[in-house]
């Protein structure tokens, strides 16, 4: 059994395939007897992940700041809801508590969360994986950026990265076994 962290938004977004994707996400996670590490939202695509792996069994875990715990609605019904100080000890908990991260279609707060959590990775304060599920082709001009940072030598040996991107569930969770 992982703890799977996963970083998305505190909105749905306006293609229905983001939602398809987060309940998608947290049946996997339930059915193949893992636990989910979320924000602690209710709302958006992480309130989504977080009913969707309840209702498939999985145990879930929510991290939220003080200062979002009312404007993210704190998901009362987590099996766990932990209130934190701040952000930065929110994103330090949930990488300390999770084996493995996945990111969905989020805005700047999941983009902070993935950078950071994909910083830690490169400068090794953890080396657990990174999967992206690129839905719809929302993070199309990420995979380009990474590419484009690398083919310009900033990210070094792209081999010492554990760092996926699929366009399909199946494929990242093979790619991440889960």
């Amino acid at each position: 059994m992982a703890s799977v962290l996963v970083f998305c938004g505190s909105a749905k977004g306006q293609n229905p395939a983001f939602e398809r994707a987060g309940r998608a996400l947290g049946k996997l996670i339930g059915d193949n007897g893992h636990a989910l590490i979320t924000g602690g939202g209710a709302v958006g695509l992480m309130g989504v992940v977080a009913d969707s792996a309840m209702e498939h069994g999985a145990h879930v875990t929510g991290i939220i700041p003080a200062l979002l715990e009312d404007r993210e609605v704190g998901h009362t019904q987590l099996q766990e809801l932990i209130v934190v100080d701040d952000m930065h000890k929110r994103k330090a908990l949930m990488y300390q508590m999770c084996d493995l991260a996945i990111v969905l279609p989020g805005g700047v707060g999941t983009m902070d969360e993935c950078f950071e959590f994909l910083c830690w990775q490169r400068i090794r304060i953890h080396d657990k994986p990174l999967g992206i599920l690129n839905v719809d082709g929302l993070y199309d001009g990420l995979k380009q950026l990474m590419d484009d940072m690398s083919g310009a030598g900033f990210l070094g040996d792209p081999k010492r990265m554990d760092f996926y991107m699929h366009e399909d569930l199946g494929s990242l969770a093979k790619a991440l076994k889960i």
